[in-house]
Parts: structure tokens; sequence; C-alpha cells
């Protein structure tokens, strides 16, 4: 999963489904780097150690604070060392004044009425891609995702002609659905989208049964998001928020001997990567995270076989995929 020259460690490159790119087994997710409180400097530092590394695909969101403010002046000049995926829903612009409470008094008469969120609309969705592509400061988004809008949303169509429009416009060259449960499936069986992003580690092992296959054989590019399950093994108590709860409680019935071990994040990372994604996304801030987890692309063990027959014998139909 690496390769070395020069005692240099190279991550190495997947097709990407039908999409034509090539993306690195890990891949950057920069939600942290919207929300910390990391300066642009550090985050140059470890932007310049991934593209070193071979890291090429950097995942953001238009909800993630100023994330794509914050990559579009650090990848000023050198735009083209990566490939850039971001999201789009679950955001509105920012109002100020009358327009605010004008766009509140909309939302809630539109849900009355039984419309769709004002943030689902096509005009809304536009806006979104509009200001990723101003904020990232490029011409051209390599992957623009709708960001877990429900089964009725997609069936509805509006949502993904918006995206449609923008792939013809060249304004983003494909598009996915970023998304867990019987929206991904709904995704995936549509034959609209080039991609799919979806939770998958061993605490989540459910779209290992049916999105993930389905995926790969209709050739889209999947990524795996949350690939080491935030690797809660190492909380002594239950964490407060949902998703990791759920985690947290999953691990303890599925009591996996592994994560005892120093190795865990790397035989946690290598399962991921075994499941058939094509890259995984870690998000971090820090140059000594990052380079973990890129050591431990060749050093994890092989324990794929154990850990799927562990899940089939304890998990729950209540198990599912988590947002």
């Amino acid at each position: 999963m690496v390769t070395t020259r020069n005692d240099e460690m190279k991550i190495v490159r997947r097709k990407f489904g039908n999409t034509g790119l090539q993306v690195s087994l890990l891949g950057l997710g920069t939600a942290d780097l919207g929300f910390s409180g990391a300066d642009d400097d550090a985050f140059d530092r470890l932007l310049n150690e991934a593209y070193r590394a071979g890291i090429n695909v950097l995942d953001s969101a238009a909800m993630y604070g100023d994330s794509e403010e914050r990559l579009g002046r650090l990848l000023s000049g050198r735009r083209d060392q990566f490939l850039i995926f971001t999201e789009c829903g679950r955001h509105l612009p920012k109002l100020i004044g009358p327009s605010r409470y004008l766009r509140k008094a909309r939302r809630m008469v539109g849900k009355w009425m039984g419309e769709l969120p004002y943030e689902w609309l096509p005009g809304t969705l536009q806006r979104n891609i509009e200001d990723s592509l101003r904020r990232l400061r490029t011409d051209r988004i390599d992957l623009m995702q709708l960001h877990s809008c429900s089964t009725e949303i997609l069936a509805q169509g509006g949502a993904i002609r918006t995206l449609q429009k923008a792939r013809e416009a060249g304004k983003v060259r494909y598009i996915g659905y970023s998304g867990d449960g019987p929206a991904a499936l709904w995704a995936v069986q549509s034959g609209c989208f080039d991609a799919i992003q979806l939770s998958v580690n061993v605490a989540d092992q459910q779209p290992l049964d049916d999105v993930i296959p389905q995926a790969l054989a209709a050739g889209l590019g999947v990524i795996a998001k949350r690939p080491i399950a935030n690797a809660v093994w190492r909380s002594p108590r239950e964490p407060a928020e949902e998703r990791l709860r759920i985690y947290w409680h999953r691990l303890n019935a599925l009591r996996y001997e592994f994560v005892s071990n120093p190795d865990a994040v790397a035989s946690a990372l290598g399962f991921t990567l075994r499941t058939g994604v094509h890259t995984a996304l870690v998000g971090t801030t820090s140059s000594e995270h990052m380079r973990s987890n890129i050591s431990a692309l060749g050093t994890g063990d092989i324990l794929y076989e154990t850990l799927r027959e562990r899940w089939k014998q304890t998990a729950s139909e209540d198990w599912v995929a988590q947002m």
C-alpha cells in the first residue's frame, strides 16, 4: 500500500471507479481545518507533507467552517497538486437584516406546504456550488457531492439535476453522493452518480453487504469516511456524541482482540482498505498524526476475514450504517 524510494514512503494510488481519476489510498479530510484554531502556516506544512507522501485527495464541505476559504488561500499557485472533493447542501449562505427573517418565514411556509427544505432547493444548491468555487479560488471542482440528503430529496430529482448541470457547464468534473443507509443505496442504484462516500470501518460494516458491492459493480468511485471508527476503543468512558457512543457500544460487544495492540490503528485502517474502497479519508491538522496514518499503511495486520466473521456473529439487525 506504500512504496519506498530513498527512504521516503509514497502512498500508492487506485483507479477511482470509471472516472479516469487516480486517487491516493489515503485522503485528507479538512473538517478539522475549518473548525480548529490551527494557523495557515501549520496547515500549509501539512499540505506540503501530504503532497510529498503522495496524498492527492482533499475533502471538504460548504458547512465545514472556513475550510474551503483556507484551502483556497493555501492552494494558490499549486491547485493541480491535489484533487478537490467537496459537498453541497445542509448549508445556507449567511444573511443579515430583513433577508434573514424573510428566509426564515419562507422556510416555515414551505414546510407547511410540503415543499423541499430550503437548503435542498436547486437555487440554493447552485449558490452553494458557486460559493465553493469562489472560496476555493478554482474554476472547477473535481468531485461535488450532495451532503447526506434523504432518499425523498434524491428521488425528487432537482438536487441531482443541479449537480448534473454544473458538470455539463464544466464547473465540476464528477458528481457524487455522501451519506449512508437507504439513501446511499438509492444513489448507487440510480445510475446518476460517479462516486459514493460512506461510513465503513470495523464498527460499521453494513455497507459491505449492499452499498459497496453494488457501487463497485456499477463502476462508482468509493470513498470511506471514518475509516478507523474514530478510534473510539481508546475511550475508557462512553462518548457523549451519539455516533461515537454507538461505535463504542458495538466495539464493546464485538470484543476485537486487536484494539489492545499498539498497532490497533494500523489494523483498523487495513481492514477498511480491504473492503474495496478506493480512498479513505482521515481528518487531521497534525503532521505527526498524518505521518502515523501513512506509516500504518505498511504495517497493519491483515485481519479482514477474522473481523468480518466476528461482525456476522455479533451484529444485530439494528446495527445500521451511521450518518
